[in-house]
C-alpha cells in the first residue's frame, strides 16, 4: 500500500508540471488540514519540496528553450531580496515570541489562497486588460513593464517566504497581465516555474536555519512528486489545462475558507 504522503506528492507533482500551480498553494494546505502538521513545519518543508519538484520540470523546459530569461531575471531582482528580508524578520519575530508564528502563517496562508483563487478566476480578464493597455499605451506600458515586474517579484517573494503560497498562482496571473503577448501557454508555465526554484530555495534555507524542516516528511513527498512532475510536463504539451486551473482555484478557495474557520 502506498504511503498517503507519497500519493499527495505524486498528485501535486502532476499539477505543478501541468499548470505551474500547486507547489505551495496545494501542498501546504494539505499538510495542515489533512495531515495535521503545524503551519511553520508545513511551510518550511514545502518550500524545499517545491524547489526540488519544480527543478525536475524546469530541466525539461530549459532543454526545450521555453524559459524567458529576461522576465525571469526581473522577477528574481525583486523576489530574492524580499525573501531574505522576510526570513530575517521571521527569525527575529520568532525569537521574541511576540505573536505565534504558526497563527500568523496560517492566517496569511488563508488569505493568499483566496487571493490566488480569485486571480485564477480573473486571469482571462487580467490578460485582456494587459492586452488592451499594451495596444493602446504601448510606449508607456513598455516603460513601466520592467519596474512593475520587479515589484511583482518582491510581493511574491514576501508571500512565498511567509506561507509558501504565491509563486505559481499569483506569479502566473501577474505575468499574464504584464506580458500578454510575450508569455503564453507553455512559455508562461516554464518562466513561472523557473522563478519559483531559486525563490523557494532561498526562503527554505531561511526556515531551515531555525530548524523547521521535517526531513522525513520531505523525503516521502519527493518520492511521489519527482515522477509526478515529469508526467505533468509531458501532459502539458498535449492537453488543454484551462478546466483544470478552474478546479484548482475552487480547491484553493475551499482551503482558504477552511483555514480561516480554524
Amino acid at each position: 500500500m502506498l504511503d498517503p504522503l507519497m500519493l499527495a506528492g505524486l498528485g501535486v507533482g502532476i499539477l505543478v508540471g501541468l499548470t505551474g500551480v500547486g507547489g505551495g498553494a496545494m501542498m501546504t494546505p494539505l499538510l495542515v488540514l489533512l495531515f495535521g502538521y503545524a503551519p511553520g513545519v508545513a511551510v518550511a518543508t514545502d518550500l524545499l519540496f517545491a524547489a526540488v519538484t519544480k527543478s525536475c520540470g524546469v530541466a525539461v523546459h530549459y532543454r526545450a528553450g521555453t524559459i524567458d530569461r529576461v522576465v525571469l531575471r526581473r522577477l528574481l531582482i525583486g523576489s530574492l531580496p524580499a525573501a531574505l528580508f522576510v526570513g530575517v524578520s521571521l527569525r527575529y519575530w520568532g525569537g521574541n515570541g511576540a505573536v505565534s508564528l504558526d497563527v500568523l502563517m496560517r492566517d496569511a496562508m488563508a488569505w493568499l489562497l483566496l487571493l490566488s483563487a480569485l486571480g485564477i478566476f480573473c486571469r482571462n480578464r487580467l490578460h485582456q486588460l494587459g492586452t488592451s493597455l499594451r495596444l493602446e499605451r504601448a510606449e508607456q506600458f513598455k516603460r513601466w513593464q520592467g519596474g512593475l515586474t520587479v515589484a511583482a517579484g518582491a510581493l511574491i517573494g514576501v508571500a512565498v517566504s511567509l506561507t509558501s503560497v504565491g509563486a505559481g498562482a499569483l506569479g502566473a496571473v501577474a505575468l499574464m497581465y504584464l506580458y500578454p503577448f510575450r508569455l503564453q501557454g507553455v512559455r508562461l508555465v516554464a518562466t513561472d516555474l523557473a522563478h519559483a526554484i531559486p525563490l523557494a530555495l532561498v526562503a527554505g534555507a531561511m526556515h531551515w536555519m531555525v530548524g523547521a524542516v521535517d526531513w522525513a516528511l520531505l523525503g516521502a513527498l519527493l518520492t511521489g512528486s519527482v515522477p509526478g512532475v515529469l508526467i505533468g510536463v509531458w501532459l502539458s504539451r498535449r492537453l488543454s489545462v484551462q478546466w483544470l486551473s478552474m478546479a484548482i482555484a475552487c480547491l484553493l478557495a475551499i482551503s482558504g475558507i477552511k483555514l480561516l474557520s480554524g
